[in-house]
């Protein structure tokens, strides 16, 4: 996949493209790699294909029969399992990348089924987060919001939740999750690309009118706190106790059988046991501090020159304007290249 990619397209120029958000990206070619995509696509076709088989699911509702959908997206660990097990716990249903793995699907030759949602009487409010990355480019480039828009699901009954994470610790946990099943030259171009995907991303809820919340994983290191901002910012504070946050059965990974997660079929190839696994089992909704891991010094300046700190700071900066939380809860250095760039 590499070598036919670069012939189109290299990392300078296509991350010019995504943070110009451009409309050329929507002819980009996004090459087979043989095993977690089967097929050439472009992006816009690809993003028509995965609205076709949504819509299935969707066809002969009302818009007064879509429930409310809280849909977070963000580059990958970022913290966005643990926070789907948090709404599945509040007691909505709470759904895993239900879109990524119809696109999975379509990107490997297979015909997926339709994302069967309750209708709004029964759940009128339901929870998704739709990530970005790893594998393949065009898991960087898609954008859920749109495909589901495409599909029918009513842009009133949408909120878009922006998440983020410091880029050192996402990129730390990218390597060791995932540097064994893809190359790290790779590993980090889709890192980059992931990273400079959300201004795409909001900027597409924005012009349709979906309201959007940042909420970046450091937050979480008041968990409680944090959580009953989002709640509240969302509309949900009815569903919000503290319990909610503290009070989780002890399990020994968020995709085990008390998750509160429900997770979609996904093609083969991307399965990947162990993926939530956490030490020690899980017994609440917190942050827990890394450290670098296998970053390098020239690992920060790739993410440094193409901007990637300057998009986390400013969700950084959004998610304490947006949930009215204390300056305080952030690390100093995040507060000040927040406030760069606020």
């Amino acid at each position: 996949m590499v070598a036919f990619y670069k012939q189109i397209i290299d990392l300078e120029k296509l991350a010019e493209l995504v943070e110009a958000d451009a409309p050329s990206l929507g002819s980009v070619c996004l090459a087979s790699d043989g095993r977690y995509q089967v097929r050439e696509f472009h992006l816009e076709g690809l993003t028509k294909q995965v609205a076709t088989y949504l819509a299935a699911g969707f066809c002969g509702r009302a818009e007064q029969d879509f429930p409310h959908l809280t849909c977070a997206w963000g580059r990958a660990r970022v913290g966005s399992t643990a926070m789907a097990n948090l709404f599945g716990v509040a007691g909505m249903p709470s759904y895993y990348q239900p879109t990524k793995a119809v696109m999975r699907h379509v990107l490997a030759a297979d015909c997926p089924g339709p994302w069967a949602i309750p209708l709004a009487d029964q759940a009128p409010h339901i929870f998704c987060k739709d990530v970005a990355g790893p594998y393949l480019t065009a898991e960087c480039l898609y954008i859920p919001l749109q495909m589901l828009i495409e599909a029918g699901y009513p842009a009133s009954r949408l909120h878009l939740v922006m998440l983020d994470r410091e880029p050192v610790h996402a990129l730390a946990s990218w390597l060791r999750k995932w540097s064994h099943r893809i190359s790290r030259d790779q590993l980090l171009e889709n890192f980059v690309i992931a990273s400079l995907n959300a201004a795409r991303v909001e900027n597409y809820a924005r012009r349709q009118g979906v309201p959007v919340t940042h909420y970046v994983h450091e937050a979480a290191r008041q968990p409680v706190l944090s959580a009953a901002a989002l709640f509240h910012r969302l509309g949900l504070s009815d569903y919000f106790t503290p319990e909610t946050v503290t009070c989780w059965q002890r399990m020994d990974s968020l995709d085990d059988s008390q998750s509160r997660i429900l997770f979609p079929v996904e093609p083969e190839a991307y399965a990947a046991p162990g993926l939530h696994q956490q030490a020690g089992g899980i017994g609440c909704y917190a942050y827990q501090d890394r450290d670098r891991g296998a970053v390098t010094d020239t690992d920060l300046d790739l993410l440094c020159r193409h901007g990637v700190d300057e998009v986390y700071a400013r969700n950084a900066a959004a998610c304490a304007r947006d949930l009215d939380l204390p300056r305080g809860l952030f690390r100093e250095d995040d507060t000040a290249s927040a406030a760069a760039v606020a």
